[in-house]
């Protein structure tokens, strides 16, 4: 099955082993909950997918690749203890708590999440001592004499013997303690991943062009060759490095990340013309709806390749500008509702409230999040200074943000508009609106903006596709709670 799929069966297993009687204990005793075994090629996501579940779950998430594990640091080290029988004192063996299990003790205490996911890697590559060890913990969950915390659930991987020359072949007595999930890889499933995390848009529309480039794995004279979505994740993050210093990215530096000749060559020289589309397509100029005739006959008379590339390089800004709104609009939203709780506001309650999200800037673990906590740090430090020149002040200041971020809010709804008209002008009623809205609904940033604020020409054309259940989806996650009109406390 894809990713995704499994990603689904993940998250029902969470569920099922979460699932308590009237008397609060587990449906399913713990001896009986078969971990996940996903196996697959590496570098499809196996990893990145269960971390999503976690986050998505709003659950802990504790991850360890087993090879490096011998039985000792596994188990725990051996010390003496001394303990007294019928009268006698003996000394007893016991062993320290594994690293693997104090590290889910430490997240729990990290995070205050009494619930989450105990992923462990490639758990067919164990060294021959450990196995024994690694049947029991799969049936009891224990190490030694210690046990993963209740409500952590244990998630594992692999990847089959002919990708991996130290797998070791599993028996009956361990796949009978698993719940066996062969993973294949799968392009449209890995790009909404992709867009959420933010690959780079050369990458994401040279792979919807080539989607039979985004995975290969080969043997020829010259030895293995392999493109792995790993590979295409790692290898975005070096090109959004490279170009924000200037530096070159080349052929040289492509094959580093994507070590098959063909499909490293070829996306060199797509990545040239993407970089030249960014430059020739002025995609400021067509957000601020003063796109020249010239480039709309470009775009009109491009073949659909290059098409393909424009729809990314006005998604990609698109979703900057938008981005950037969200993230004012959530913050001055959460200082307005917090201020409002608060009996007395003076510069003490905002300082306070101030080192409580710098506090958060540390403990939270996804980009979203980190964003927010930091633009909250800020605003709350910019009420500091004007509640010490005079209390007043902290009003004026966040009425005037408001100003700001409903003309923020103008701004984007523009380019958004104005995205739609330049679409139309150059490419009428064509299939290149309906690639735009549908790249738009996988977009989270897009699509929540859109669920919140509206848009019409995204509902004129969605209406040409089925997304009725992704919107249904959407509006369970979305707290839609409009701007105040005047900040009012």
């Amino acid at each position: 099955m894809h990713i995704k799929e499994a990603k689904k069966q993940i998250r029902s297993a969470v569920i099922a082993y979460s699932a308590k009687d009237e008397t609060g204990r587990l449906r399913i005793p713990v001896q009986a909950q078969r971990p996940v075994f996903l196996i697959g090629a590496p570098g499809i996501g196996k990893t990145a997918i269960v971390e999503q579940i976690a986050k998505e779950m709003e659950i802990g998430f504790v991850s360890y690749a087993m090879t490096h594990h011998t039985r000792q640091s596994a188990l725990g080290l051996p010390y003496i203890v001394e303990k007294e029988y019928g009268g006698k004192k003996y000394s007893v063996s016991e062993y320290t708590m594994s690293e693997i299990l104090a590290s889910v003790y430490e997240e729990m205490e990290k995070t205050g999440k009494s619930q989450g996911i105990l992923f462990l890697d490639e758990i067919n590559c164990v060294s021959e001592t450990l196995a024994p060890s690694m049947l029991q913990f799969l049936q009891y969950k224990t190490f030694g004499r210690h046990s993963v915390p209740e409500g952590w659930i244990v998630v594992t991987a692999g990847n089959p013997p002919a990708y991996n020359d130290s797998v070791r072949e599993f028996d009956i007595a361990m796949l009978d303690r698993l719940k066996k999930i062969e993973v294949e890889p799968d392009f449209e499933v890995w790009k909404e991943f992709a867009v959420t995390e933010g690959v780079h848009a050369s990458i994401l529309s040279y792979l919807a062009i080539k989607p039979q480039y985004f995975y290969r794995v080969s043997v020829t004279i010259d030895g293995k060759s392999f493109v792995t979505a790993r590979g295409w994740d790692d290898l975005s993050r070096m090109i959004s490095i490279y170009e924000e210093n200037d530096l070159t990215v080349d052929r040289a530096l492509i094959s580093q990340y994507i070590q098959d000749e063909q499909i490293s060559s070829d996306f060199a020289n797509y990545y040239d013309l993407f970089r030249k589309y960014r430059s020739d397509y002025q995609v400021a100029d067509i957000l601020e709806g003063s796109a020249s005739k010239e480039i709309t006959a470009r775009a009109g008379a491009a073949g659909f390749d290059e098409r393909l590339s424009l729809i990314s390089l006005l998604l990609d800004s698109l979703q900057e500008k938008i981005s950037s709104f969200l993230n004012h609009e959530d913050c001055l939203k959460t200082v307005i509702s917090e201020i409002r709780a608060v009996e007395t506001v003076n510069e003490e309650t905002l300082k306070q409230k101030q080192a409580e999200w710098k506090e958060k800037t540390f403990l939270e673990d996804t980009k979203e999040n980190l964003l927010l906590a930091s633009s909250v740090t800020k605003l709350y430090g910019k009420l500091v200074k004007e509640a010490s020149r005079d209390p007043q002040n902290v009003k004026k200041e966040l009425q005037s943000c408001l100003s700001a971020v409903k003309a923020e809010n103008q701004a984007a709804e523009s380019s958004l508009e104005n995205v739609f008209v330049f679409m139309e002008n150059a490419f009428g009623n064509g299939q290149e609106l309906v690639i735009l809205v549908s790249e738009m609904t996988i977009r989270p940033d897009l699509s929540r903006y859109i669920y919140l604020h509206g848009c019409e020409k995204y509902d004129e054309y969605s209406g040409r596709l089925l997304f009725e259940d992704r919107k249904s989806a959407l509006s369970e996650r979305i707290d839609a709670l409009k701007l105040p009109e005047a900040v009012d406390f």
